[in-house]
């Protein structure tokens, strides 16, 4: 079996332990720079949103689909190497990490509801 990458080791340690040690912090800022402290800050900031048809990241200036990994942010648009699983937005970092210790802020209604609203 190959060895893992560097993302699915800290995915794996943090579905393991179900928080954020002071190890994997390190890990996933080593790892996605940034991006990666970009998302601790939102799931630590409860910005990570599940409706029933769309996981939301709040940002800084809008809110971002992320489905199956992707994200409708410029970022993953233009900048990020979809070949490579350490370039990640930092929204679709978020999810990964919210999801894995139970910190999603889960609305039982569709997001396109919400939408209308705003």
């Amino acid at each position: 079996m190959p060895e893992a990458n560097p993302v699915e080791r800290w995915q794996a340690d943090l579905e393991e332990t179900g928080e954020l040690t002071p190890e994997i912090v390190e890990r996933i800022s080593r790892v996605h720079g940034d991006r990666g402290v970009r998302a601790i800050e939102a799931v630590g900031e409860n910005r990570v949103k599940a409706y029933r048809d769309f996981t939301i990241v709040v940002g800084y200036e809008d809110e971002y689909i992320v489905e199956d990994g992707g994200c409708t942010c410029k970022d993953s648009e233009y900048n990020l190497d979809a070949d490579d699983p350490t370039e990640q937005c930092w929204h679709a970092l978020a999810v990964a990490i919210a999801r894995r210790v139970g910190h999603v802020d889960y609305h039982d209604m569709w997001y396109s509801e919400v939408r209308e609203l705003l």
